[in-house]
């Protein structure tokens, strides 16, 4: 079977999202949900190939709004606090629905 490459290029950017003024500020869950979502599934990711002694090169371009929001302790403190109420949601969603499995299972 032939060899090839692929190439993929990843740019990550966030408008700046820290509001210290407002105890919950609506837009830095875009920066929660990228965490969440994008970023530590793709060190996961990268992970699993490391440990699978897989070759890869990787390439990512961030911006520099975004490395100041990722290094912000408040914003950090926020994460925590945003996972905390997922779990604490998902939790709630199982005892509501112990007697749907399907919808249950959802939550799990």
């Amino acid at each position: 079977m032939p060899s090839g490459s692929i190439a993929l290029i990843l740019h990550a950017h966030l408008p700046f999202v820290r509001h210290p003024e407002h105890e919950h500020f609506l837009e830095e869950d875009w920066l929660f949900e990228a965490i969440t979502e994008t970023y530590i599934p793709l060190l996961r990711m990268m992970q699993r190939l490391v440990d699978d002694r897989v070759p890869f090169k990787f390439t990512m371009s961030i911006t520099p709004t975004l490395c100041a929001m990722l290094q912000d302790e408040l914003l950090r403190e926020r994460y925590v606090r945003h996972l905390d109420l997922l779990i604490d949601l998902a939790a709630r969603e199982q005892k509501r629905n112990r007697k749907h499995p399907k919808l249950r299972e959802l939550a799990e």
